[in-house]
Order: C-alpha cells, then structure tokens, then sequence
C-alpha cells in the first residue's frame, strides 16, 4: 500500500469514527431513555405501568373502592329536596381531583322519579359528604335514594406532610331555635399557611340512634392562612326529631391549595 493510499484511509477512518460518534449521539438517547411516567411501560420505580412509586398516579389495584356507607334526602320544603350522600375514602395518602357522580331517586312505590348528577373531588383518607341542593321532585316525595359514580377514578399519590399541614379544623358547634327557625353556628379555623380555595361544609344532624335527620351546607370562597370564621346554616322548616349528634365536614379540593 502506497503513502497516499494510506493517508486516504486515515482520513476515511477519521470522517467514519466522527460520523458514527454523532449518530451515536442521536441514537443515544432512545437506546438509553430515561423512564417516565408517561412512557406506557412499567419501568423505574414503578409498581404498574406509568403508576406508583414516584409517579403521581397511584395505581388501580393497589387502592380500595370508595365506600357508600348512605345516601338519603332531606325536606327542605314542599317539593324540594337536599340529597347527601356520606362516603369514606379507605385510602390515607390518594385523592381524586374529579369524578362524575350521579344520585337517582324514587317514590315509595320504587318508581322512578328523578336523578341529579354533578362532579366532585375525593380528599385522601376519611369521611366525604356529596351534597346536591334543592332537588326539585314536584309532587313526588322521593324515598329511596340510590348514588353511583358515572366514570373511573383516577387516583393521586398525596404526601403525609401536605395531609399533615392541610387541615381544617371545626369548634364550637351550637344549635338554635330547634322547633321553630333551626341555626346552626360554628367556628372553623385554616390550621395551615396554605390558601385554600372553595371550601364548602356539610352538616348532618343525628338523632338518638345515629340516624341522619336532615344536613344543610354552606360554601366559603376562600380562606387564607390560619384564618379564623364563623359559620351558620340554616333550616326554613323546625327539625321535626330531636337532635342528639351533629357532625360539621369541611371539603375542599387539596390540590388547589397554594402556599403564596
């Protein structure tokens, strides 16, 4: 082999080495890539496929079924209903942001009268009140009260420091005027220095049994950190049973509340 022969190797080696070594570079990161929780595959430190681990989504099969433990409604006034539906999420560390929801109603005689349908967020572990206001029935009087989820959760992974520093707490419950124009007072404080947008609460009056005997709700747009209020609800009917239990359910969705 000739000088120049060879010098037109070396050459030809080099342009090869350097043109391998930017596809290389192109190729590298798809023969390489980093997992993630969009891929559709179950790689990383995943526990199914794009779910668990340190992914935000949890994973279907590794959280339980929100409970229905009732649902029921409510006289308001002649012809118009509040239904509250009283869940508990079994799951202390996954929320929902939004689901759909359907309540069906019927008469006495089980016929069909009515439905109401709405979407909510599930907050991570504990007791949940879906509250649907006014219910207009017309001269029915609907007895049996039916409530379903229309569509498949999608479950968030919630860390125990923000469940731990998010919460609400209630105090001070009083009932007036009973028999006549029932009230009910109340104080609720924002323990954490989140603002916590959209914050509605549920009550539910029990008698001597434990059996729900009417709710209300009221609705708060905002409240800012380690803020405190006062709050009512009201009846335009007496409450015809005697009230022995009263239990306050603040809600609100965790994953809007912003540090600011």
């Amino acid at each position: 082999m000739t000088w120049a022969s060879k010098r037109q190797l070396l050459y030809s080696s080099i342009i090869i080495i350097i043109i391998l070594f930017f596809c290389y570079l192109i190729v590298k990161p798809f023969i390489n890539k980093e997992p993630t929780c969009t891929d559709g595959k179950q790689n990383g430190t995943e526990t199914g496929v794009d779910c668990g681990g340190s992914c935000s989504r949890a994973c279907t099969l590794e959280v339980d079924e929100i409970s229905v433990l009732w649902s029921r409604v409510f006289k308001v006034v002649d012809g118009r209903y509040n239904a509250v539906a009283y869940l508990e999420n079994h799951n202390p560390n996954t929320a929902i942001k939004k689901i759909s929801y359907r309540f069906r109603f019927a008469d006495k005689d089980n016929i069909y009268i009515g439905k109401r349908e709405g979407e909510t967020f599930i907050p991570p572990g504990g007791k949940i009140a879906v509250f649907e206001p006014a219910i207009d029935v017309g001269n029915s009087i609907p007895v049996y009260v039916s409530f379903e989820f229309t569509e498949s959760p999608t479950w968030i992974q919630v860390s125990n420091d923000l469940i731990n520093q998010l919460q609400i707490s209630v105090s001070n419950i009083r009932l007036e005027n009973e028999n006549s124009s029932p009230k009910l007072f109340a104080t609720i404080k924002n323990t954490s220095l989140f603002r916590i947008p959209e914050v509605s609460f549920v009550v539910i009056l029990y008698d001597e049994l434990g059996n729900a005997i009417n709710a209300s709700h009221t609705y708060l747009e905002l409240m800012t950190k380690e803020e405190v209020k006062d709050i009512s609800f009201t009846w335009p009917l007496p409450i015809s049973d005697k009230v022995v239990e009263k239990e306050i359910i603040p809600m609100f969705d965790i994953f809007s509340a912003k540090l600011k």
